[in-house]
């Protein structure tokens, strides 16, 4: 039996975003609601304290307060992932140890940060955070932004990490979930990592989807996914196109800052980021808001998926 099988990781889990008040304190009933409302509207999981959720502008406690209102407003409806993402080995394994005290029901460890690690390095940092917790562990792969590449032979190298249960990857290169397929079958879970190659990796057998754009769109990213699942491609792909404007800013490098105006402007939640990230201004801003404006006013009614 392949270890993930008793998780039920499947479907779409936005990478939530942290809300903060307007001098930058965490803001906990507003993270609250947001998370609270994503669920209400159909999302199979969470992500909190990845990418989009600015980690690394948190402090450890910050963290902890993340993962801990999560799985209060989740209230065991979906499942929390905690993000880990820090400068060395010893210190993620430190905040693997930790997420599991406040009640994470998994992992998602990123390379070790600053460093452009060999792929030996690579494999090293995962196995040790791995070793360092009970809870399955999602592997992610960015390459862009973390300027280390996850390949799958890195990935095969730890096979034998019987909590290492998922792959999230965010090369954009759907052939590598067809290589690992190929290669270990179905020995992880496969997880999409960017919005804009989303229904191309699923196509090819993800199970998964971490989003960003599903931040303020829930309903049409959890839709997007059944439907592929439930190969009614052409609902899919009509779906897709409509998305693919938005989808589009989760690859930019300020990614959170686009999500973040989304969010706001669809009600959800505040654009607020702790620099170095600052809100989007001028040209870069009125992009953002001709995109939902036009995306608002072109919603196509949702294909029945059961939601």
């Amino acid at each position: 039996m392949s270890h993930h099988s008793s998780i039920h990781w499947r479907g779409v889990f936005p990478a939530v975003s942290t809300q903060f008040h307007a001098d930058y304190r965490l803001d906990t009933n507003g993270s609250y609601q947001v998370i609270n409302n994503l669920i209400n509207d159909g999302v199979s999981g969470l992500v909190v304290c990845g990418t989009v959720g600015e980690n690394t502008s948190l402090s450890r406690q910050e963290k902890l307060t993340m993962i801990e209102l999560a799985k209060d407003a989740a209230a065991g409806r979906v499942p929390v992932v905690a993000g880990v993402a820090e400068c060395s080995t010893a210190e993620a394994c430190v905040m693997a140890r930790e997420a599991e005290r406040g009640g994470a029901d998994g992992l998602m460890v990123m390379p070790a940060l600053v460093y452009s690690a060999q792929p030996h390095e690579t494999a090293v940092h995962f196995r040790q955070v791995a070793c360092a917790t009970d809870l399955p562990v999602m592997v992610y792969n960015n390459p862009p932004v973390y300027k280390n590449d996850v390949t799958p032979d890195i990935l095969i190298s730890l096979a034998d990490c019987e909590n290492i249960v998922c792959f999230k990857d965010s090369s954009g290169d759907s052939r590598r979930f067809v290589d690992l397929r190929n290669q270990v079958g179905d020995r992880f879970a496969l997880f999409a990592g960017l919005d804009d190659t989303v229904l191309e990796c699923l196509a090819v057998g993800a199970e998964g989807w971490v989003s960003g754009m599903s931040n303020a769109f829930p309903r049409e990213g959890e839709t997007l996914f059944r439907l592929a699942a439930a190969q009614r491609l052409e609902e899919a792909r009509q779906l897709y196109r409509w998305f693919m404007p938005l989808l589009h800013l989760d690859a930019r490098p300020d990614l959170v800052q686009c999500i973040k105006l989304c969010e706001q402007l669809m009600g959800r939640g505040s654009e607020i980021t702790r620099p170095p990230r600052l809100t989007l201004q001028g040209q870069e801003r009125a992009l953002v808001e001709t995109l939902v404006a036009a995306a608002k006013a072109s919603r196509p009614p949702l294909p029945d998926v059961g939601l």
